[in-house]
């Protein structure tokens, strides 16, 4: 049986129960939807493509010198507030394990230690870009980088309606 759907506003170690209780009563059902099982492959893969496009342009070197050597960080205390529980949801779909407790007093309640330990992850988190990332890349490497967010994106999209599609035709 799943749980009736869950606002935004409750506290995110409630939106993160929901999460759970659909995944752990429901999740094989989900997985065994063709349409969610083939955009949760394609998603991966362009998860993958993004991410390793990151690492090729230098962001992730810029992101984690600002975070270790700056004091700084994006993933800051309340962006977690961001995160719907459906996001949540297909998190736990791609397998990752949600977060218990908060792990930086400071920092987004997802902020692991070597960064997000999300896969799927809201749109300002996968396409945010300060001054000091879009100062030191070549605008041609942050097209190519966009490129690949824009498909991650897409494919997020796609997903996360599909997900509720499902979950809506088991309600009723």
């Amino acid at each position: 049986m799943l749980p009736q759907p869950i606002s935004i506003n409750r506290p995110v170690k409630e939106r993160i129960a929901w999460a759970e209780s659909c995944f752990q009563g429901s999740g094989n059902l989900f997985l065994k939807d063709e349409k969610i099982a083939g955009l949760l492959a394609e998603f991966k893969s362009a998860v993958k493509a993004s991410r390793q496009e990151m690492n090729k342009t230098g962001v992730v070197t810029l992101c984690r010198e600002c975070d270790q050597e700056e004091g700084g960080s994006c993933c800051g205390r309340g962006l977690e507030n961001k995160y719907d529980a459906w996001l949540l949801l297909i998190n736990r779909l791609l397998g990752v394990e949600l977060p218990g407790e908060r792990r930086q007093a400071d920092g987004c309640f997802f902020l692991g230690e070597k960064g997000c330990v999300l896969m799927a992850r809201h749109v300002i988190c996968i396409n945010y870009m300060c001054k000091k990332i879009t100062k030191n890349i070549q605008p041609s490497a942050l097209n190519a980088l966009r490129e690949m967010e824009g498909a991650e994106i897409n494919c997020l999209f796609m997903l996360n309606e599909q997900v509720k599609r499902v979950f809506r035709k088991w309600m009723s």
